[in-house]
């Protein structure tokens, strides 16, 4: 079995959105004097490759531990948009050239070769964005997630989450942001998990996102 880790590592003076905080990882215990190591983790739920559900937008919607485990895993395409430049938008075409491929996918994952970019001040730069046809056609499927190696589903400069709130509004689905290592992921279907941690009324939530391919 082959498997690829699509997850950044947390770590101190990562990248973060703009306007919050980088992870504290502060050491609480010692194997010297506790005979053991702990530490105190402070950060955001939205750090790192992370999932929103409904409930990071719209208050009352379903949260990250309202949903079914099996939200959570399923299989995944990747659909490459790395001709894309800045400020382009992500089209249909993208996702035709996929074929009825991305039609059986749970989970649509789109690669924009942006995670070269990780830790540098490209990272925030205009990224390419799904289109409005982009959005009816994931909202008229019955996919569980869709996934980025972007920092946001919107551009950064809309402050007012137009995207995320067309996604959330009635539709019980997750969105993935901060993806990386997808240009390793091929051009087929693949087994893809992307759990959450279990915290109660959780807005969002770091991830541990992975692909198996059965060989």
């Amino acid at each position: 079995m082959k498997v690829i880790d699509l997850t950044h590592t947390i770590r101190e003076n990562m990248p973060v959105y703009p306007g919050t905080e980088p992870p504290k990882l502060s050491p609480t215990s010692s194997y010297e004097s506790d005979g053991f190591k702990e530490t105190l983790m402070q950060m955001y739920t939205h750090t790192g490759t992370h999932m929103d559900p409904p409930a990071h937008i719209f208050s009352g919607r379903t949260t990250l531990d309202e949903f079914p485990v099996d939200q959570f895993i399923g299989k995944a395409l990747v659909i490459d948009c790395r001709e894309l430049k800045e400020g382009q938008a992500i089209t249909m075409d993208c996702i035709r050239r996929a074929g009825e491929k991305a039609e059986q996918a749970d989970f649509l994952l789109f690669n924009l070769g942006w995670d070269c970019r990780w830790g540098t001040a490209g990272y925030f730069g205009e990224y390419p964005c799904i289109d409005e046809e982009v959005m009816a056609y994931i909202l008229s499927g019955n996919y569980k997630g869709i996934g980025f190696d972007v920092i946001g589903l919107d551009p950064i400069s809309d402050e007012k989450l137009i995207r995320h709130h067309r996604l959330f509004e009635e539709k019980d689905i997750v969105n993935i942001e901060n993806l990386k290592n997808l240009n390793l992921c091929g051009t087929d279907l693949f087994w893809f998990s992307c759990f959450p941690l279990k915290v109660e009324n959780c807005d969002g939530s770091p991830i541990r996102a992975v692909a198996w391919f059965e060989q």
